[in-house]
């Protein structure tokens, strides 16, 4: 599209003594023109005159990119209540599409560039573990893996079940929800990345229950078998659609393994994933990247 559009910023039509070209376009209809496109492509054409850089600057261009709440996540996520007379739109555009921590650091929320549709990762130290008190069970370990610095280490227990829960106004769409786990202790050993599979057990004689349920009865079960040692895997909970995005949706999501015939343990828990449906490919469980 960009090549085709800087042609046609070449072609110039007489009239009289004065050439014509597109970019001599008033700026508004530019304006209307970009509002159409994908955000990368507003972007590269920004790039091919003023007046094309102007238009892409515009309110009415990045107001049509941005979630209808938009002003309930720059007071929710940023804590800033008066921003409409500071911030352009393409500015509140680039903020939200940065990470932003936020609920004390253990939130994070982002703008999918390319759809304009938000992002929510929520650290393991805002679940509710069984048994996360006791070092005999479960500790929290430091990694460079995970977002958040740290992970949720279980060694060993009968008694598997973590789950959590966040209330929060989302745009409006169908979201899927992912835990974040990996098999086997992640260390370091001269620099090289080392994997410690000591303490994996009992994820192959039954599979783990995911659960998630939503403030309007919203439901979804799921089960798999925990497998890939080694390896970050993203296990798919469920699916949930919000229609109204000025009315808060509570979202609780679990996932346990409570037959106490066996132990399991050598497992780490990382985070839950928030995301637009069709966001990550449709196959479960899926590799973290």
């Amino acid at each position: 599209m960009g090549v085709g559009v800087s042609s046609m910023m070449g072609m110039g039509v007489e009239t009289g003594r004065k050439s014509t070209g597109f970019g001599d376009l008033p700026e508004g209809c530019v304006a209307e023109v970009l509002a159409l496109l994908d955000v990368p492509e507003i972007c590269r054409l920004g790039k091919l005159s003023r007046v094309f850089r102007a238009a892409a600057a515009a309110d009415l261009v990045w107001e049509k990119k941005l979630p209808g709440n938009y002003e309930y996540l720059i007071e929710r996520v940023l804590g800033e209540r008066d921003f409409r007379g500071g911030l352009s739109k393409r500015e509140i555009y680039a903020r939200l599409s940065r990470p932003n921590r936020f609920d004390a650091g253990a939130k994070e929320l982002w703008l999918e560039k390319n759809s304009g549709s938000i992002c929510l990762l929520i650290s393991s130290k805002a679940f509710s573990i069984t048994g996360i008190d006791d070092r005999r069970y479960w500790n929290y370990i430091p990694t460079e893996e995970s977002r958040f610095q740290n992970v949720a280490y279980l060694q060993q227990i009968w008694w598997f079940e973590v789950g959590g829960e966040i209330e929060f106004c989302f745009p409006k769409g169908t979201y899927s929800v992912f835990f974040r786990v990996h098999l086997g202790r992640i260390s370091k050993w001269l620099g090289r990345r080392s994997i410690s599979p000591e303490h994996i057990h009992g994820w192959n004689k039954k599979p783990v229950k995911f659960q998630l349920t939503t403030s309007d009865d919203q439901h979804a079960i799921s089960q798999c078998y925990i497998d890939s040692p080694g390896n970050w895997v993203h296990y798919h909970v469920g699916d949930f659609t919000v229609g109204n995005s000025d009315v808060p949706t509570k979202v609780k999501f679990s996932m346990i393994q409570i037959d106490c015939t066996h132990t399991k343990g050598g497992l780490c828990v990382d985070s839950v994933l928030i995301c637009p449906k069709g966001f990550r490919q449709e196959k479960y469980p899926r590799m973290y990247k």
